[in-house]
């Protein structure tokens, strides 16, 4: 099988910088999302559910939480033949520098692929969340005989003049891309969409290590050495690139409607969005569809509790359209429309609505918290009140564009 000659390497050392503060102490895919996964959990399920079994994880800044996470969870049988998910922190075997772009994290790492001697190398993004079966688009590469295949998103025209822009022809081969521009091409056939690339790539062994080879030529002053901004731009020119619709990715199990998710959580406002995105009724990106589970690591908590039903005082312990993971303990407070990773601790008469809060979070008596993501392990002071004076909260507080406002791990509130 074509996934036994893959090499998957997964770029999780990016800064996170728009993330501030989740990514203060942490790496960007580390960051945790919807209650009990971390943001790399999609991609590495992603890669497990759609049969690959080689996987490298290139990391750099702040990786603790993410090496921990991933040594804890996402252990593979030792009994399994060349199959295996490997930590891979950056070694600088190329000289003195951290990675300088994407397409320089692989370069310092070519090791990794003569000695695994792959026929095809999946480079994918380890900070975004979405569902997919990746073999769908391998498929896809060898069927079009192509060097390079990018996984693109169709998107509404006038939202891609903040983008970058793929071009395609009818064959969806890659002949241009434009950044932000101010008139978008459209997809062929369809003049209300435009194509977005997801950042994931797929190419064939021989040409990466050639494309890797002259970006790193000293004479290449001018080059980021990204895969977006360098490689990629000059490859359309000489080899046969396409782009992979994501939209038509089917997933066992998956709903019509689900198709074509796929949201970057690069910044709070957007993180916070997708969030809630969990919360509906029924929801785009569907946590529960066994045919096509995300994996993670569990902890070992007990299963949450609801306590106190005494209506004549109001204190009653109850939750509503809400995600309560284990360990969490309602006692007599009030929780709506939020998402509570383990051990979260809501005490008596206290109201958090629109809200997300991390592990170890405890909510004192009589706070009140609304539209805010509280981070791991701090202490919300009885009467504390969080997002509804939003002034009072900046002098205190980083609060996003939207008006989210997000308390850094550990905070001591006084």
């Amino acid at each position: 099988m074509y996934r036994n000659k893959s090499l998957v390497m997964i770029l999780a050392g990016g800064r996170g910088e728009r993330l501030y503060p989740l990514s203060r102490d942490r790496a960007k895919p580390a960051v945790p999302f919807g209650g009990k996964y971390r943001i790399i959990d999609f991609v590495l399920s992603n890669f497990i559910n759609s049969g690959f079994f080689k996987i490298k994880i290139l990391t750099q800044f702040k990786s603790d939480s993410l090496n921990n996470h991933i040594s804890r969870g996402w252990r593979m049988s030792s009994q399994l033949m060349n199959q295996y998910m490997d930590l891979v922190p950056a070694q600088m075997r190329t000289g003195g520098n951290w990675y300088k772009g994407t397409a320089d994290a692989i370069f310092q790492n070519l090791n990794l692929i003569t000695d695994e001697s792959p026929e095809y190398v999946l480079i994918f993004g380890g900070d975004h969340v979405y569902k997919m079966d990746v073999s769908q688009m391998q498929m896809y590469h060898k069927e079009k005989k192509s060097d390079i295949t990018i996984s693109a998103i169709p998107i509404d025209i006038e939202l891609a003049k903040d983008m970058g822009v793929i071009v395609v022809d009818k064959e969806w081969r890659i002949i241009d891309f434009q950044e932000k521009p101010e008139n978008p091409t459209p997809i062929p056939g369809d003049p209300s969409k435009a194509l977005v690339s997801m950042g994931n790539y797929i190419f064939n062994k021989d040409l990466l290590l050639s494309k890797l080879m002259s970006d790193s030529k000293e004479k290449d002053v001018n080059s980021s050495h990204d895969f977006g901004k360098d490689i990629l731009p000059k490859s359309i020119k000489t080899d046969r690139v396409y782009a992979y619709d994501f939209s038509r990715n089917i997933l066992p199990g998956a709903e019509e409607k689900e198709r074509g998710y796929w949201r970057d959580v690069g910044t709070i406002d957007a993180y916070y969005e997708t969030n809630m995105d969990l919360v509906g009724v029924s929801p785009l990106l569907n946590l529960y569809n066994k045919e096509w589970p995300l994996y993670t690591w569990q902890p070992d908590y007990p299963p949450a509790k609801f306590v106190f039903a005494n209506l004549e005082e109001q204190r009653v312990g109850y939750a509503t359209d809400s995600l309560i993971t284990e360990g969490c303990i309602i006692s007599g407070g009030r929780v709506s429309h939020s998402i509570f990773s383990p051990a979260v601790r809501i005490n008596s008469y206290s109201d958090v609505q629109d809200s997300i809060l991390m592990e170890g979070v405890n909510v004192g008596r009589h706070a009140k918290i609304r539209k805010a993501i509280i981070d791991k392990n701090v202490e919300i002071p009885p009467n504390e009140t969080i997002g509804y004076d939003l002034e009072k909260d900046k002098k205190r507080f980083f609060v996003s564009d939207s008006g989210i406002v997000v308390v850094p791990k550990k905070s001591i509130i006084e």
